[in-house]
């Protein structure tokens, strides 16, 4: 039976709205778009990184895929612990350790110091991150709780389109040899504000008990399931000369254990690392599939069109920054938008964002093959739009709808299992769009365009097969409500109310 301490914040009663809840969210956007810049901000610096610290592109590669794979290994235990320990401890946490990360990988004085910095950096951003989502879904209710999901979706468009644009202007004004060092520095400020903010304006939750024991086995198996799935799609994406894609099938058997294990582990009492019930939910597994597809597409947009821009016309890596501007601009704008709608409209909302990603993904592919010339920024812009106004539509409310049945106590949970599978959709996506765009080129011999084009297209096709599950979810009718959770149904979220 879960004990609760006598202590409990407004939060703790859904009845009663934290008031604290707004500037809560601000302090978590700016903590979470922190983590996700470190995504983009970092690929441009690259090929600073290279002439400054002489690093080699196996190095460069683990930059990436370093932060990339301990992110995803981090975010389930993580979530967990937020749930059962509270979540303003496990954020401070995090968010202390990221910063502090920061300027170790900004002073890093060789390559092999550099990657292990950025394997830390990885796991603290994987402590960060569910607890963003999970003091949304637990301070906020109803419409509020859209909006603000729209909010954070605006945050992740924002951070994903700027953060090239960022690292160039750092670059430039730093030089070529030591810009890189400020990509990584340019958090501090940011999480030191980030932390002082937190520690004044975040909402304490009492601890809980939820059972006996630490499901440690649990997460060996989940965490070795995740890095058998990452590792090969990472090698991949570094061409390298031998993918280990038997690694699936262990992730595979992983997978079937893990469930095996959280099933007796819950028989005898004691608290899963996952409650397998969340699974149940159609509107959590429906979520959870849209936007590992989703991820796995729109994330090929601006990392092709980047290496086209730069290596293909020559563009500065401010240049290339700068041409997915439009993408960045028109998300913030729908994804503030669609926080407000998703509760009107539902998921027809999320398959009409998706379809004008599609469209803006395809656009871009067929302008770009034909039309291989300098200005084709100009060209661009209109399907970049396009695809920026759709994605606004799916990212933040395609959260709200599949956390709608999720109690607050599960979020944090719940909020890390949704971002392992967006990890895995990113990493998936990334490592088809580069694989294809320099196999084409190989094959072309240099030919940018239609290597550019080919890539595009393929991430345009997997934008069209989360539509096909996003478009299945609402036909398909529902037989029977999944036993979750929330105490007060927010609302049905099939279509529109």
């Amino acid at each position: 039976m879960e004990e609760r301490s006598s202590q409990h914040s407004p939060a703790d009663d859904p009845g009663a709205p934290d008031p604290r809840r707004w500037r809560a969210l601000a302090v978590c956007l700016i903590a979470g778009f922190m983590t996700l810049l470190d995504v983009s901000i970092v690929n441009v610096a690259l090929p600073s990184m290279q002439r400054g610290l002489g690093a080699s592109p196996a190095d460069v590669s683990w930059v990436i895929s370093g932060y990339t794979l301990t992110f995803g290994l981090a975010l389930v235990p993580a979530g967990k612990l937020g749930d059962v320990l509270g979540r303003k401890p496990m954020f401070l946490g995090g968010l202390a350790f990221f910063t502090a990360v920061s300027a170790l990988c900004a002073l890093s004085p060789n390559p092999t110091w550099l990657v292990v910095a950025r394997l830390l950096q990885g796991v603290a951003g994987g402590l960060l991150n569910p607890q963003v989502i999970g003091m949304i879904q637990q301070l906020f209710r109803g419409p509020e709780r859209g909006r603000a999901f729209g909010l954070y979706g605006a945050s992740i468009a924002i951070s994903t389109a700027v953060g090239p644009l960022a690292g160039g202007l750092l670059i430039q004004a730093a030089g070529v040899h030591s810009g890189w060092r400020w990509v990584f520095l340019v958090n501090l400020p940011i999480g030191l504000l980030a932390l002082v903010l937190g520690v004044v304006c975040l909402p304490r939750t009492a601890p809980r008990r939820t059972g006996r024991g630490l499901d440690l086995v649990g997460v060996v198996l989940l965490g070795g399931a995740v890095a058998a799935v990452l590792l090969p799609m990472i090698e991949q994406e570094q061409r390298a000369a031998s993918v280990r894609w038997w690694l699936f099938g262990l992730a595979a058997g992983l997978l079937v254990g893990f469930v095996a294990w959280e099933t007796a582990w819950r028989r005898t009492g004691r608290d899963p690392l996952v409650d397998l019930s969340l699974l149940r939910a159609r509107s959590f597994s429906a979520g959870g599939t849209v936007g590992t597809v989703y991820f796995a597409g729109y994330t090929g947009l601006l990392l092709v069109l980047t290496l086209y821009l730069q290596q293909g016309h020559g563009y500065s890596a401010l240049q290339a920054g700068a041409t997915g501007l439009p993408f960045a601009l028109g998300s913030a704008l729908t994804s503030t938008l669609g926080g407000r709608a998703v509760f009107r409209f539902g998921r027809p909302m999320v398959i009409a964002g998706i379809t004008a990603v599609a469209l803006g993904l395809g656009g871009t592919a067929a302008v770009v093959g034909h039309h291989p010339h300098g200005d084709i920024w100009l060209y661009v812009l209109g399907p970049l739009l396009l695809a920026g106004l759709g994605s606004g539509l799916v990212i933040g409310p395609n959260q709200t709808l599949a956390l709608a049945d999720v109690p607050p106590a599960r979020s944090g949970t719940a909020a890390a299992v949704l971002q392992t599978g967006q990890r895995i959709g990113t990493s998936l996506g990334t490592a088809v769009a580069a694989t294809l765009f320099y196999n084409r080129l190989a094959t072309t011999r240099g030919d940018f365009p239609h290597a550019t084009s080919h890539s595009l297209y393929a991430a345009a096709a997997l934008t069209c097969a989360a539509l096909l599950i996003a478009t299945a979810d609402l036909l398909v009718p529902q037989r029977q409500k999944a036993p979750a959770v929330q105490r007060q149904p927010l609302m049905s979220f099939r279509g529109r109310s």
